[in-house]
């Protein structure tokens, strides 16, 4: 009876795994089945397709920097105090991964646009963020910098407090357990965090179009070449999304390799 009932789940999980995979490799299938291959030449030699990868790469690189630089202190601060802020401070992490991304960007409009007290502050000094390549940065930036934190985080709970400790007793700085003993047992949150956030980066569209705008060789993405694509030629999106696709397998594999590494 037990073998019986084991046979049963393991039959429904499995062909719920089945259905699941389906779903997400099928689309992805279809795209490249209905690849337009005669027009690849013409696509690749279009300028305003490698000015879309361009600032993708710029802007997604960009990204992941500036999540580290200010989400290493936070994940910090998460891990290493244990208070009410701290709760504060992880709902006010997790609030860009629940809201919608139109919404982040409106919400950056109205924090940084020519009308803010901000804005204008910027302004003041040369400095103007919406509906440029700075604020497609920081658009990018604001969306993904959350998977790059909790990544973060659950690494530096998986550290060994005893070592920091003893480090910290033979004399050793703040700093230098930082750099000699957190930041290496953190290299594999790291790396994934890295992926994680740049491909969340890579693929904004939301809070880029609402706060940075659609300025083909300026602002232009490669999610709203796509979108732009889409409204009069089918064929160049599917080309487009075909390269998107690339790049995210080719950091896949790359993440995978040096997950390997460090196994």
């Amino acid at each position: 009876m037990n073998r019986s009932s084991e046979r049963i789940t393991n039959t429904v999980l499995f062909t719920l795994a089945l259905i699941g995979l389906m779903f997400f490799m099928i689309p992805v299938v279809s795209l490249l089945a209905r690849m337009p291959w005669s027009r690849v030449p013409e696509v690749i030699s279009n300028r305003e397709i490698w000015d879309a990868m361009r600032i993708s790469l710029i802007v997604s690189t960009s990204a992941v920097a500036l999540s580290f630089i200010f989400g290493f202190p936070i994940a910090w601060i998460m891990t290493r105090y244990s208070s009410r802020w701290t709760r504060i401070i992880r709902v006010i992490v997790l609030l860009p991964m629940v809201l919608p991304p139109i919404v982040g960007g409106v919400a950056l409009l109205s924090a940084f646009g020519a009308n803010s007290p901000i804005g204008q502050l910027l302004d003041m000094i040369g400095i103007r963020l919406p509906f440029t390549m700075a604020g497609a940065i920081l658009a990018a930036t604001f969306v993904s910098s959350p998977f790059m934190i909790i990544t973060l985080e659950s690494g530096m709970r998986s550290l060994s407090k005893p070592l920091e400790d003893a480090g910290q007793a033979l004399g050793a700085s703040q700093w230098t357990v930082i750099r000699k003993i957190i930041l290496p047992g953190l290299r594999p949150a790291i790396i994934g965090g890295t992926a994680l956030t740049w491909a969340r980066a890579m693929g904004e569209f939301g809070a880029t179009i609402a706060f940075a705008g659609n300025r083909p060789g300026h602002t232009q993405t490669l999610p709203l070449a796509i979108y732009q694509a889409l409204q009069s030629d089918m064929d160049r999106a599917l080309l487009i999304s075909a390269e998107l696709i690339l790049i995210t397998a080719c950091l896949m594999i790359f993440v995978r390799t040096r997950s390997m590494g460090d196994d």
